[in-house]
């Protein structure tokens, strides 16, 4: 990586919070700038065709956001009148959520996404912005499918939104994948083929002051979600490149998944 040409000081930020044995990542340090640093994935054009997908899954029925973060989507789901409700490890995340005009409104439940439980029944279950990786063994993820699939109700629908792993950027020996590299802001990721295991770096510089957070993930296939999904008893409804139903082509970087609970 390239220089600045500033002199700073290097406080590395690798904040986690352990919950019933489950790591939280996400602590105090991050949900504090959290809706500044993705500020891009809060914009209209990001947010919108989120929501219209989610929203006509939903019909009159509930949802539930597994990782629910400060309500990038689920904020402006509800506004749309979906009654919505939330998963999320992090507390500090979802104190976000509740001090935002309408966040009182939204029931979050502070767990393991994976495992945790809500009352009552789901027209759509989602998990959006690769939030899915955050769970970084098969075991938590195939979890994390029989979890929501107990939450749906019969023809509800499971949604999620995450990256293709980007191996085919990987030659021979290397094992790094830079994402970003800017003037204030350097990331890259990290994979071990061997266990399907990544962590994503980043550096940031501000006011002469640097600051270093590694975050791990586990990243999956699409056809490794198809087989969680079986396991679950879901079935595959639609796979698209993106929200707005772009096909998904062997060329996709990302792609959107949905899953249907059978009526029988």
């Amino acid at each position: 990586m390239g220089g600045t040409g500033r002199k700073m000081t290097c406080a590395p930020v690798i904040e986690s919070v352990t919950f019933s044995g489950v790591e939280d990542y996400f602590g105090e340090s991050v949900a504090a700038k959290y809706d500044e640093s993705s500020a891009e994935m809060f914009a209209p054009q990001a947010v919108d065709p989120v929501v219209e997908v989610l929203a006509g899954l939903a019909g009159a029925g509930r949802a539930l956001e597994l990782g629910i973060g400060t309500g990038r989507i689920a904020l402006p789901l509800a506004a749309r009148g979906v009654p919505v409700s939330g998963i999320d490890l992090s507390s500090a995340m979802a104190a976000r959520l509740r001090a935002k005009p309408g966040g009182d409104a939204i029931d979050v439940t502070i767990g393991d996404f994976a495992t945790a439980r809500v009352a009552g029944a789901f027209s759509v279950v989602y998990l959006v912005y690769n939030t899915i990786g955050n769970l970084t063994s098969q075991e938590a993820q195939v979890a994390c499918f029989r979890t929501a699939a107990a939450h749906l109700e019969p023809g509800g629908c499971f949604v999620v939104e995450v990256g293709v792993p980007e191996l085919r950027k990987l030659p021979p020996g290397q094992t790094v994948v830079p994402f970003d590299l800017s003037a204030t802001h350097w990331g890259f990721d990290r994979y071990d083929v061997s266990t399907q295991s990544m962590s994503s770096y980043h550096a940031r510089v501000a006011d002469g002051r640097g600051e270093f957070r590694a975050i791990p993930f586990r990243y999956v296939w699409p056809a490794e979600l198809d087989l969680m999904a079986q396991l679950a008893g879901l079935r595959l409804r639609s796979r698209w490149e993106n929200w707005d139903g772009k096909p998904f082509t062997h060329d996709s970087e990302q792609h959107v998944s949905i899953w249907e609970k059978p009526l029988g």
